[in-house]
């Protein structure tokens, strides 16, 4: 019996779309990176954001550290809350993270949101990688972000910086409220970018967020996703990221994704480590940000 077939059938959640996870199946790698990104740091460029989305309200930026110039780490995520137009502003600090960088040979993965076409310049020779969070919806992006934007400009904002340096698609599965709507029509949208890879968080609900209310996506949905995505994206790396919900549902979660075929996972669960072994998949171990 394959892999899917016995995962999904443990899980006594029938019935599940055969055709789209045989076929997710027979595009799935033999080889599987578990991703522990301890070598990498989240830093901050602000203190605060001005969007005070409603999935986030600021809570996640508590985790992050304040910029210093003395960081020591092999990696960083430079990230921070969006001002009023929904661009992160990291731009005060891009002499001294070039300096930064060049000192140690080291690596900067950026959240630059939706930053306008002027400042992308400053990205060229500085990241080695974008992590975008992709949102093709404008109902998701107005209840989210409370911003009166296109899907369109968030493509434009990915092309533009697809000219000067990696970047990495984020896809938020669930982001408006822990509902599925345009996640489908992002994937569609990027299959006709040469995307160098595409990665998957999945919506938390939050305390001390508007959206604490909410449920999580549901499983089913939020795994035929992935798998829809390996069907439509057979040469394309796939990663499930750090931002996903904790507990039975990210055991269960992190199963089905291998199932799927990603070739990623960061933080796998200790069931998703044993069924690869179970499964014979070749498994890597990586130690910085997914996206790097």
């Amino acid at each position: 019996m394959q892999m899917w077939q016995e995962i999904l059938n443990a899980m006594e959640a029938q019935p599940w779309d055969e055709t789209l996870w045989s076929e997710a199946a027979a595009r799935r790698s033999p080889t599987v990176t578990f991703v522990y990104p301890r070598q990498t740091t989240s830093v901050r460029c602000t203190d605060g954001c001005a969007l005070n989305c409603a999935h986030c309200g600021g809570v996640y930026l508590n985790h992050m550290q304040p910029w210093d110039s003395h960081l020591q780490a092999q990696s960083l995520l430079v990230s921070g809350g969006c001002d009023p137009l929904g661009r992160v502003p990291f731009q005060s600090y891009a002499a001294e993270l070039r300096r930064w960088r060049a000192e140690g040979r080291r690596r900067l993965n950026f959240h630059v949101g939706l930053i306008p076409p002027e400042e992308i310049p400053l990205l060229e020779g500085l990241a080695d990688a974008v992590s975008f969070d992709f949102v093709y919806d404008s109902d998701t992006i107005a209840n989210v972000y409370g911003l009166d934007v296109t899907p369109e400009r968030y493509l434009e904002t990915y092309r533009s910086l697809a000219e000067v340096t990696k970047v990495v698609p984020h896809i938020c599965i669930g982001l408006n409220g822990g509902r599925l709507q345009g996640e489908m029509d992002a994937l569609q949208c990027l299959q006709k970018e040469d995307v160098p890879a595409l990665a998957f968080i999945v919506f938390i609900p939050t305390p001390g967020t508007a959206f604490a209310h909410c449920q999580t996506p549901p499983l089913r949905e939020t795994a035929e996703l992935l798998a829809s995505a390996r069907r439509m994206f057979p040469e394309v790396p796939l990663h499930l990221g750090c931002m996903r919900p904790r507990g039975q549902y990210r055991n269960r979660l992190d199963a089905l994704a291998l199932a799927a075929g990603m070739d990623k996972i960061v933080q796998p669960t200790p069931w998703a480590r044993r069924l690869a072994v179970a499964y014979g998949l070749d498994i890597h171990r990586e130690e910085e940000c997914c996206s790097l």
